[in-house]
Order: C-alpha cells, then structure tokens, then sequence
C-alpha cells in the first residue's frame, strides 16, 4: 500500500511503484481534472506539481511522489495563486475545447509561483512545452499577466 498526500489528503493506493502518476489519479482515485495527452511528457496536458514543481504525470512513476506533495487541478481553488490563475482565465475566455487547460494553469500556477512578475518571455518560455491544439495561446499570455497583476495587488479580485 502507497500513501500519497495529493490536494492536502492522504490516499493510499494499492498500485505498482512504477505506475505513473497520472493513471493513478485517474484510475485508481478517480481525479479525472489531470488529462492524457500525448502519453511521452510532450504535451503538458498531464502536469501536476510535485512539492510544487510542475512534472509530466504521464511518465512520472509514483515512487517519486512518495513522501511528496502532489497537487492537482482539483486542487487550485484552494490555491491563492491557482485561484488567480482560474479566474484571470475566465475572465480572458482562454478554454476553447479545454483538453489542454488543467495543465496549462497548472504550468502558470508553478510559474508565479516561482517568478510573480514574469516577462512576457519568461512566460513563453515557462509554457513552451504545454501545447494547445485551438491556439488560444495569446489568451494564455493576458491571462497569466492578469493573475500576476491581481496577485501584485494582494489578491484575486
């Protein structure tokens, strides 16, 4: 049996220790926000944080969560940055089809999390590798300035 603490919450799962994250939470736990993608860490539809570090769960085996934090799309209301991120993502209308968006803010959580006032290039180059088939991409780029300007100012709103 394997604890994870994934959103704040222990779970413990009966799984191989190289199964990847990502099948975890979804078929073992039911998380179904995290989405398959590419299956190769190409795509980013799959990203999680792992002690708050945006990986590719499609290929990450649990083993290296144990012990860890993982946090997930279900997670980010709690978040005050992914609570940000989400509503500036609204507010820009950047979902068109919406397979690739949990791993998109989970990509831009991590960013301003690690860089609150970031350039437009470090913003392109932190979501260089989540790809997003409808090309909402300049929507992403004012969503993710717009969290990081409400964010400056102490808040969400």
């Amino acid at each position: 049996m394997t604890q994870l603490q994934i959103n704040g919450q222990t779970k413990e799962v009966n799984v191989p220790d190289d199964m990847p994250i990502l099948w975890v939470l979804r078929d073992e736990l039911g998380m179904t926000g995290t989405k398959f993608g590419c299956g190769m860490a190409m795509c980013g539809a799959c990203t999680v944080h792992v002690d708050g570090t945006a990986i590719r769960s499609c290929l990450t085996p649990v083993s290296v969560a144990t012990g860890r934090q993982i946090s997930t799309i279900e997670g980010m209301e709690g978040d005050l940055v992914g609570r940000a991120v989400q509503d500036a993502w609204l507010t820009n209308n950047v979902a068109q089809c919406g397979y690739c968006q949990a791993g998109q803010i989970m990509t831009a959580v991590s960013l301003l999390k690690v860089t609150p006032r970031p350039t437009e290039q470090e913003i392109a180059d932190a979501m260089s590798g989540n790809i997003c088939r409808c090309g909402t991409y300049p929507r992403i780029l004012a969503a993710i300035q717009q969290a990081a300007a409400r964010l400056a100012q102490g808040g969400t709103q």
